[in-house]
């Protein structure tokens, strides 16, 4: 059963995924913005460019590495970007990360996630905007993050992966910002940390 995540709500990635982990799928999906025509008819899409990203921190919240649509690949290689989408057409996923658990470095004591949009429209105007976690394993939706309607801002920092006594778990950020890359985000990020 997938957990709807609150804002400042905590998990347990394998209690809520029955079983220990060894890779997660951070997944971002939303629509393209649908204007309608004239008198209603017709119409046409506006593309969306939502980025998802990954800042990854050690002991002592130092930046260690980041993963996003400019950097794909962290240098130890645990965590992987699947390459930008800038229009949110199609179903399913539209960006994701893959956390490799079992190869981050044990330097890395936490991972931030969070999505921008690089287009600059705010998360009220996107449609079906949603960050989620699956198993990398079996593809089992963990937990799930609704973006949409949140308000004018264009950026939120969504979650931190920790560990925890040897465990990984979730806390859902949920702070809203304004920026369109990671660079942008780096100062908000910092307080939460």
């Amino acid at each position: 059963m997938t957990v709807s995540l609150q804002k400042g709500q905590k998990i347990s990635l394998e209690k809520e995924a029955g079983g220990s982990l060894s890779r997660i799928v951070m997944g971002l999906g939303w629509d393209p913005i649908k204007k309608k025509g004239l008198f209603g008819f017709g119409g046409s899409q506006a593309e969306v460019d939502l980025d998802a990203s990954c800042v990854m921190l050690g002991e002592q919240n130092q930046v260690i590495d980041t993963v996003w649509f400019r950097q794909l690949t962290s240098h130890d290689g645990s965590v992987q970007h699947t390459g930008d989408n800038r229009t949110g057409a199609g179903d399913g996923d539209d960006e994701q990360i893959t956390v490799n658990l079992s190869g981050i470095p044990a330097g890395v004591k936490s991972l931030v996630f969070v999505v921008s949009s690089f287009t600059g429209q705010n998360f009220s105007q996107i449609d079906n905007a949603t960050c989620r976690i699956v198993n990398g394993q079996n593809s089992q939706e963990i937990a799930r993050y609704n973006l949409s309607c949140q308000g004018s801002h264009t950026a939120q920092i969504m979650a931190k992966l920790y560990r925890h006594n040897a465990e990984w778990k979730v806390h859902a950020i949920g702070e809203n910002c304004s920026g369109r890359t990671l660079h942008d985000l780096m100062p908000h990020i910092t307080p939460h940390l």
